[in-house]
């Protein structure tokens, strides 16, 4: 027998209740039912699930491990269909809908704000994945209309069939975050051999992260400790001086947490956006890119690599010499777009912030 999701429902209530007759009566079935349905599900997972005893039932060892997991997907469930059809009624009265799907990026809640002041009529919704060929697969299949991600340099991505693209920025230097105490922030730019003692911390769910990050060590002939998670705990731990990360030039350091360039920027991503149309695209690409430059602008240690440090050495390294564009970043509004726009565009709202007063946007090496 497969599990299905009344399954896990059935659980929960038996374990919430304490009593089959009343999960029963909860979940609008007899009792005789629900204990041959139990009965059922626990051949299916291969051991007792609930222990019956006179004041009711209680979950075995085993019964916890399945109801740890059981909660959160009834839980998913449930909000996966209130949204559906919230969704369903809005399109129902015809507000237009933009669904776009990203991973990681500070660039995100500029992008949105944008988005929002340009189509204030437009309900936009975001869904964030770490797997960026699975929000590409959603975006052919119409489940998403655009998808701005990631390409881990050496490990490209799947790009389905009729998908159009557009790079945002070519190459981004991954940078490093450790704690502020570590011996390496002394210096403004930090060598992988100076990170040799520690372990890191990478989420191998993210698509290509892993396999950059061991071509990288392997050709600086490192081969450290490493701890697989997400970038959430990666942060925490990174804090405490446990382990440092690659992380976005654009993440901004803490007071216990510094963000530098890593030498010779061994490891780069594209980022780039993949719509179905022309059109799709040049409804949002305006506006995500001068919210990714607002964010750059705020970083510190990207800044300086863009502007100057970082972009300095490499002109060195190929004897060229870096040329500083002093003008604003330009913002480009769409001429097309699928989603309906007001007939007047509304000015540009106070909050987004004045634009930083030099294009940050490196030179062609």
């Amino acid at each position: 027998m497969e599990l299905e999701v009344r399954h896990l429902r059935a659980l929960c209530a038996i374990a919430d209740t304490g009593s089959l007759h009343k999960a029963a009566r909860q979940l609008g079935m007899s009792q005789p039912s629900l204990t041959t349905q139990l009965r059922r599900i626990e051949h299916a997972v291969g051991g007792q699930l609930f222990a019956r005893e006179r004041t009711g039932c209680r979950p075995t060892p085993l019964g916890r491990v399945v109801l740890s997991r059981a909660r959160p997907l009834v839980v998913e469930m449930r909000a996966l269909v209130t949204e559906a059809r919230a969704t369903a009624a809005r399109a129902d009265d015809g507000t237009p809908q933009l669904r776009i799907g990203s991973t990681a990026s500070r660039a995100i809640p500029g992008w949105l704000r944008r988005l929002r002041h340009r189509m204030p009529g437009t309900e936009t919704s975001l869904q964030m994945d770490v797997s960026a060929n699975a929000l590409l697969q959603m975006v052919a299949a119409g489940q998403l209309d655009i998808a701005f991600v990631h390409e881990v340099e050496g490990c490209p991505l799947r790009l389905p069939d009729g998908l159009r693209r557009r790079v945002l920025v070519d190459r981004e230097p991954q940078f490093v975050s450790l704690a502020a105490d570590h011996p390496a922030t002394r210096k403004d730019v930090v060598h992988l051999t100076d990170l040799a003692a520690d372990r890191w911390m990478v989420d191998p769910t993210v698509d290509g992260e892993w396999d950059g990050l061991q071509r990288v060590l392997r050709e600086a002939g490192l081969n450290p400790r490493v701890l697989h998670g997400d970038y959430l705990t990666a942060a925490t731990l990174v804090a405490t001086g446990e382990v440092v990360t690659v992380c976005q030039p654009t993440s901004v350091a803490r007071p216990d947490m510094a963000v530098r360039p890593l030498s010779g920027d061994p490891l780069g991503v594209r980022l780039l956006v993949a719509a179905r149309t022309t059109a799709e695209l040049d409804a949002v690409y305006g506006e995500l890119e001068a919210a990714y430059w607002e964010a750059a602008a705020e970083a510190p240690a990207y800044q300086d690599w863009l502007l100057g440090g970082r972009g300095r050495e490499r002109h060195e390294e190929r004897g060229t010499a870096p040329v500083p564009v002093p003008v604003a970043i330009p913002v480009p509004m769409p001429t097309t777009a699928p989603i309906p726009a007001p007939a007047t565009a509304p000015a540009p709202p106070p909050d987004l912030g004045p634009a930083p007063s030099q294009d940050l946007r490196p030179t062609p090496l």
